[in-house]
């Protein structure tokens, strides 16, 4: 990934995001709350740091929950057509974590890991051969 710059937003156009520095870690996550947050196997994400990251146009709406880190997780979608956009996740404070389906450009970021893989679903295979860790790896 060459440019830094990142853009995105949801569906229906009503939510706009930029991150202007490139991701730290890319990954598909596993976990059930992403299961159930992205209605599939996995949810793949991008984390940014915080601090280049913010909310261009609109408003989101979120919720909040408890990871499988036993710790909160802040999920905002748009209000509108309900497009997950990003998490806010309490063990990572300096961290934004995008839904890299909501990018503009989903291609500029490569997953480098499969993580929570103790809660894939037993159809879900891996053969991209990434590692793949039963939790996030730290």
């Amino acid at each position: 990934m060459t440019d830094t710059t990142l853009t995105g937003g949801c569906a229906c156009g009503a939510v706009r995001y930029t991150s202007t520095a490139a991701p730290v870690l890319t990954a598909h996550c596993h976990c059930r709350d992403c299961q159930r947050a992205s209605g599939a196997a996995y949810a793949t994400v991008c984390a940014v740091p915080r601090a280049a990251f913010r909310v261009d146009q609109g408003e989101t709406r979120s919720y909040r929950s408890i990871g499988d880190s036993g710790h909160g997780v802040v999920r905002h979608f748009c209000p509108t057509c309900g497009a997950p956009l990003f998490s806010d996740v309490e063990v990572a404070p300096d961290l934004s974590f995008l839904r890299v389906v909501s990018l503009d450009d989903p291609a500029v970021v490569t997953p480098t890991a499969h993580v929570y893989c103790a809660s894939a679903q037993p159809w879900d295979t891996h053969p991209d051969g990434l590692p793949a860790f039963p939790r996030m790896p730290g």
